[in-house]
């Protein structure tokens, strides 16, 4: 078995030729990743659904939009918090995951968390990979890996970040960032 390198922490962002429906223009932010698998959050999927109407309590705590995500397309009746929290030392009933951004749990009282908080945005489901399924993924070109930035969590327009994430690239992955959404119209 050959080790694996962890992306936690990382994103996917998925390329053009990407035929998932799931992923298309996906930007997935990595929480764990080990030889057990992958599991990740899409940054980019806005609801319809208003914080406040699944989980109330935490609502008045979220960035604009103040929707929940789809983070993809496993246990869609799950809630994940994903929070930013600056600092050395994090609040109860959160756990760091790379940097400032960590995971909440839901089940903690808001307002524990409320002080610290630098941005938070509720997820709807998840993306998750099995053992080296991702890894496949990686090698067939289905997605770029690069760095995260904590605002990249709270995207005041998360349609747009797909094309910023890659515009922001110091690499040939700048260009991606133009590529048509049709290129059947070029």
């Amino acid at each position: 078995m050959t080790e694996v390198s962890s992306l936690t922490g990382r994103l996917l962002v998925a390329a053009p030729a990407l035929a998932d429906p799931n992923f298309d223009r996906a930007v997935v932010l990595l929480l764990d990743h080990d030889e057990e698998g992958s599991l990740g959050v899409v940054l980019n999927r806005p609801t319809p659904v208003g914080v406040g109407d699944i989980l109330a309590p935490w609502a008045g705590l979220t960035g604009e939009p103040d929707v929940v995500f789809q983070g993809g397309p496993v246990s869609l009746d799950s809630a994940l918090g994903v929070a930013v929290i600056p600092g050395d030392e994090g609040p109860l009933g959160w756990r760091r995951v790379h940097g400032a951004i960590g995971l909440v749990d839901l089940e903690t009282p808001p307002e524990l968390l409320a002080a610290a908080l630098g941005s938070l945005r509720i997820f709807a489901g998840y993306a998750g990979w099995g053992p080296g399924q991702l890894e496949a993924e990686l090698g067939d070109g289905a997605w770029y890996v690069v760095e995260s930035e904590p605002g990249d969590v709270s995207s005041p327009r998360p349609e747009g970040l797909w094309r910023a994430v890659l515009r922001r690239q110091r690499s040939e992955l700048a260009m991606i960032a133009t590529y048509p959404d049709d290129p059947s119209l070029n």
